[in-house]
Formats: structure tokens, sequence, C-alpha cells
């Protein structure tokens, strides 16, 4: 079936090359959503194909639109606008039989066909439908005016956009019906931040689109549709390995690294190391010609390159060399379908073989509907897992010190292997704790070992078998003092 392609990068992807040729379709939503902007991409695509387009304005005059596409620095010579806005309404005493609506609408009806036959175009866009809805004054009116419009439209050869806002009406079903798709534009604000676009395709016969709903942008240059992930849809083949850290008792307690396309999650209370650690396999991964992102939710780019530094972790280098891309991500800012669609991007474009999301904290703060969050992740992840991609995730747990600390959301059993750091007290000083608690892809330690920040990198000491208690964050300690390590140079006391 020959498609006449949208323009807009997305939604071609999901409705398998955009919409097809000679038939008409409705495209809806509420007033301010998109919809002229999404008509004016689909018109100037057609007309950069060497195709006729043509635009007929029932609502908005032709300076308003070009005031429209000067905003994404679009240039409508190469189409035709016929503004058929009505003039200033005449006193109704001038009709003396006739309802002012009965004559407006033969007359507009009759100049619709009138230019299509004179400019005989390939894509046609009617804007709106709510003003021939208010003429007609009656559905069955309406309707009719419809088919009519329909059935001229198809037999010129035109593929037709109607626009229709549904300004205070529920869903016209009826006009549904009659049309060959359904593109459905919504959108909604979150209690705070940027308000949030999402459309989905209704109906579009003849076509395997992907269903549900999908968020969109408003950007400078048009129209950015996001296609909801799918994971099953994404295969790629892979030479599973086992990756090292750099630090060998960190490696020698997770069996020997982490496993290539597996998502492994650290948990630990804020400020315990989740961030550093993650940033340390990223660096490593660099070292090793690898290509890693960092998605950073709660910190600054600045701050997390100043902290690894400070822990003889150059990230710059990497940064300029391309072998590490940090990206920070503003959860008021960015819907969660843009977030997947960022992450898509780095696996297939840039050629990522690590990504780390830090935090999850910060992923769920960005998530309108929160109960949706699993899903959501559980696609994502799966999608990272059949790439080959080796994923960290971090996730601040509530407190400090205790056995009661409890995480935003339960999604450990999403991962594979998780890491869990902890703050305990021992000889007037708080220390940390590291502790393999899972692994599915192979076996590891279940000893508790001190893990400690700097100067080298990360340190992991010998596991705390003198320690009793240490997850509850006062243990009891039946040993030598020698068995501890030093916060200052990571060596034990001797």
């Amino acid at each position: 079936m020959d498609r006449a392609k949208s323009g807009i990068t997305g939604f071609d992807a999901f409705t398998s090359g955009g919409f097809p040729k000679n038939r008409i379709y409705l495209i809806e939503g509420d007033p301010g959503v998109g919809k002229t902007t999404f008509a004016l991409q689909f018109l100037l695509t057609g007309a950069k194909a060497g195709e006729t387009s043509l635009l007929i304005s029932l609502a908005e005059s032709q300076d308003e639109l070009v005031e429209v596409a000067r905003s994404h620095n679009w240039d409508l010579a190469s189409i035709s606008i016929s503004d058929m806005a009505p003039e200033e309404l005449e006193a109704e005493s001038q009709y003396s039989i006739l309802q002012p609506s009965e004559v407006e609408l033969g007359a507009t009806i009759e100049k619709i066909l009138a230019e299509v036959d004179r400019i005989k175009p390939s894509r046609v866009v009617l804007d709106s439908l709510s003003e021939m809805r208010l003429l007609s004054q009656s559905p069955l009116r309406y309707r009719r005016q419809i088919l009519a419009l329909k059935r001229h439209l198809i037999s010129r050869k035109c593929t037709v956009l109607l626009l229709d806002d549904r300004a205070g009406e529920s869903k016209d079903l009826t006009l549904q019906s009659l049309v060959h798709g359904v593109v459905e534009l919504q959108k909604y604000s979150p209690v705070y931040g940027k308000a949030r676009r999402k459309l989905q395709v209704v109906k579009m016969r003849g076509v395997d689109f992907q269903a549900g709903f999908h968020d969109f942008n408003l950007t400078k240059g048009g129209i950015q549709v996001y296609p909801r992930l799918i994971a099953n849809v994404h295969h790629s083949d892979f030479v599973p390995e086992r990756l090292e850290s750099g630090v060998k008792e960190l490696d020698q307690i997770l069996g020997g690294g982490l496993d290539r396309g597996t998502t492994t999650l650290i948990l630990g209370p804020a400020g315990c190391g989740k961030s550093s650690l993650a940033a340390l396999y990223a660096v490593t991964a660099a070292e090793r010609g690898e290509k890693a992102v960092i998605f950073t939710f709660d910190e600054g780019i600045q701050t997390l390159k100043t902290r690894a530094l400070q822990l003889d972790m150059d990230i710059e280098p990497h940064l300029q060399s391309g072998l590490i891309h940090l990206q920070q991500i503003d959860p008021a800012e960015m819907s969660p379908g843009e977030f997947m669609w960022h992450v898509k991007h780095v696996v297939e474009h840039i050629g990522a073989r690590l990504v780390v999301i830090d935090s999850l904290t910060g992923y769920l703060d960005a998530m309108p509907e929160s109960q949706f969050l699993t899903i959501q992740m559980h696609e994502m992840l799966s999608y990272l897992n059949q790439q080959g991609v080796l994923s960290i995730l971090t996730m601040a747990q509530h407190g400090y010190l205790g056995s009661n600390m409890q995480s935003p959301a339960d999604v450990s059993y999403l991962a594979d292997t998780v890491i869990l750091l902890r703050y305990f007290e021992a000889i007037g000083e708080v220390k940390k704790a590291i502790s393999i608690v899972k692994k599915r892809s192979g076996r590891h330690e279940t000893a508790i070992r001190e893990y400690i920040l700097g100067p080298r990198r990360i340190q992991v000491g010998h596991e705390l078998k003198e320690f009793h208690g240490i997850l509850t964050g006062t243990p009891a300690f039946k040993g030598q003092i020698s068995d501890i390590m030093e916060s200052g140079n990571g060596t034990p006391r001797r």
C-alpha cells in the first residue's frame, strides 16, 4: 500500500510508514494540543516530495498560519493556502427567508470543492470541522456534508486530514466511522512541571500500527513522537561475557564481575557511595574502549565530575573522546516516554554497551502515574538486556541506620544482581559495608565487607566476621580492632 509520510519523527515508525494514500483521516484533540502543527508538517513533507499540498482554513487566517510556521522556522511558500475563515458577520436582517447557516454552509462547501478542482492537490488539510458542524446545525446534515466531501476528495486522488477540536463536546463516534483513520492527540498537566502530550492511533484501516498512547513533544522544528518501547520486537546477538570493575576484591564478591545483558541494582541510603560505584563501572568500561552512558537525575554534571575526580576517576577525558556520554535529566521537563526514547537512542545510535540510571528515585518522580513505573521499567530493562547492554541502576532508601529502611518502589525483582550498601557504627566512626544479596547469573559471596571510597577509587576490605548485626546499623564487635580498615589510607591497622 502506497504511503503518504507524515514527516513526524516516530509517527511514521509505528504506523508502518505513514498514512495510506487517497484516504481521509481525522486528527482530533483539544485546542492547543498541536493539530495545526501536525497538519503543516504533513503538508510540507508532501511538498518536499514533489506533491501538491493544499490547506483549507475555516478558522484561522493566512497570517495566523504563517505565524505558526515561523515559530518552527518553516516557509509555507511551497503549499497552497485557501483562507475561508468567515468575514465580519453581516446583519441577520439581510437574509430574508433562509437562515444564515443555510446560506453560509452551501457557499462554503462550493468554495472547498471548487478550490480542490482548481489546484488538484495530492494532500489536503481541512482546518477545522468545528465551523462545518456549527453551520450544519443538525447531526444528519453534518454527516451528509462530510460524506459528500469524502467522496469528492477521494475521487480526486487526495490524501486528506480533517482537523477537529471537539470544542465542548464528547467524542463524535459518527464522524470516526466515516473516515479511514483516526489519530487522537491529548494534553494533560501534572501537579508540577511541564505539560505532557500524548497521541494514539484509534483506527487506521489496512495498517498494522502500534496501538496505545505514545508521548510526544512540540519542539521548534515540529512534532517529535516517542513510540512506546516494546522489548520483544528488539533482539540483538551478543557474546555473553563477564565485565570486571578493576577492583579485585569487588569482582571477587561478585563472582568475577557483572554479566553483559543483565541489570544491577545498587541499594543504599543517601551518601553511601551508590553513584560512585556506578561511575566506577562506567570509567572502567571507557578504559576498555567501550561506550558508556550515565543518566543523572539527582546530581549536577559538574558535581558528578568533581566527585569522580576526587576518587581518582577522571571522567573528562572520556567525555572528550566520546566513550562516556553524560546527560542530566530534569524530571519536571521530560516525560517517561521521552526518557525511554533517549535510552534507546544511545544504544542504537551511539553504541553504548553500559547504561547507568542514577537514580530510580528521580525516575519515579518523573512518573505522573507511579503505579505504571514497574511496567515501563520492565520493558526498558528487557530491551537493554536483549541488546547485550549492562544496566546499572541506583536507588536511595529512606533513612541512614537500621534494618527497617524502605525503598520508594519495589523494583528489586527486576534486577539480576542486587548490591546492598549500608552504614554502620564502629570504634567511634561511621563506616560503610557492602554485600551482594542477589545474583541470578552465577555464584557470589554472601559475606559482608567494608566499603571505602578513595583515595584510590573504591576499595573493598576483608570479611567483617567479628561483627554481628551490621545491617542493623549498630553491630556488636567480637574481634580485634586490627581487622577493621582505616578510612584514611584503606589499609588494615596493624
